[in-house]
């Protein structure tokens, strides 16, 4: 029933969704910083170009090797975490990113791809995921599974180690957690589904380029946490509607003002400065995020029409 362009909304609100989970898992829970969230989704995405080209791999081949490479990165870049907090994490994954931008640079320079590797849709038997409809499906029953599974991660013996080492892994540590393997468990959840994000974007757009995995993308997906709100499954849900959909919301404001055309040359700036407004407000003014708010009106309504009034007043 909807338009062409309303379903690619959704399949990219759907497709983001994935990634943002795991950058959830990993800095919302674990409270590991990362800013090379990006090259973990390039990494997937061009361990799908090069097998489908060099080797014409299916997708349930692509699929799997794209979790493995994940999983070799997350282990490779997670090791630091057992020696660096802060900021300096958060540099050291900062490498990751432009490695793995490199290496796709040079593949594509290397095969003579100046635009880009091309993809065909893959298919699954005598299906062929081509339709958008179809995607729309797909990327909908992942991440149901994606949210029943992380749901119970979370809950898990393994997620309460998270939780603890987030909140202060001296003391996780003294109450018999063994922090390392936590940690690393969480990079390495955290880049498996990142990557398997990665796979399932280059099939969807057709073609894979480093230029789609700009540092912007590592900001986009911190925005969705943060605003959201860290530390919950449904703040990466509200997150990433919100983030998604603001772009197209910032269009649509400048065309029903009728902004001048003199000015619409900075709406690509206006793009780039509300994401950084916006996180500062909401770690200012609603440190919960969107989940937060949500909280407050639930709360009004199940109340509602009685009052909560404090002792003495």
């Amino acid at each position: 029933m909807a338009s062409a362009f309303l379903l690619d909304i959704a399949n990219q609100i759907f497709l983001a969704f994935i990634a943002t989970i795991a950058l959830m898992l990993l800095t919302g829970y674990a409270g590991l910083i990362s800013l090379g969230h990006a090259g973990l989704i390039a990494a997937g995405a061009f361990t799908t170009a090069i097998l489908f080209k060099e080797l014409n791999a299916p997708i349930y081949l692509t699929l799997p090797a794209s979790g493995l490479v994940g999983a070799m990165l997350g282990i490779i870049f997670g090791l630091p975490s057992l020696r660096l907090k802060g900021l300096y994490l958060a540099l050291s994954t900062l490498a990751l990113h432009f490695i793995v931008v490199y290496l796709g640079a040079e593949y594509e320079s290397t095969r003579s791809y100046a635009t880009g590797v091309l993809i065909d849709s893959p298919s699954l038997g005598p299906l062929l995921i081509e339709d958008p409809r179809i995607w729309y499906f797909l990327f909908f029953f992942a991440d149901i599974l994606l949210i029943l599974f992380a749901t119970n991660l979370v809950r898990s013996r393994t997620g309460r180690a998270w939780i603890a080492i987030r909140d202060r892994d001296v003391a996780a540590e003294a109450l018999g957690i063994k922090v390392a393997r936590a940690k690393l468990s969480a990079f390495v959840t955290c880049s498996v589904i990142t990557s398997i994000a990665g796979c399932l974007f280059s099939y969807y757009r057709g073609f894979v380029s480093v230029e789609a995995f700009n540092l912007f993308m590592s900001i986009e997906y911190i925005a969705m946490i943060i605003i959201g709100g860290i530390g919950t499954i449904l703040g990466a849900v509200f997150g990433t509607i919100f983030v998604v959909f603001l772009p197209y919301a910032i269009d649509w404001i400048v065309d029903i003002f009728q902004v001048p055309a003199r000015l619409t040359t900075y709406v690509f700036a206006i793009k780039f400065a509300a994401f950084g407004l916006i996180m500062i407000v909401f770690l200012v003014m609603e440190p919960d995020g969107l989940v937060g708010i949500w909280k407050r009106i639930r709360d009004y309504f199940i109340l509602w029409p009685f009052k909560y009034k404090t002792l003495g007043k």
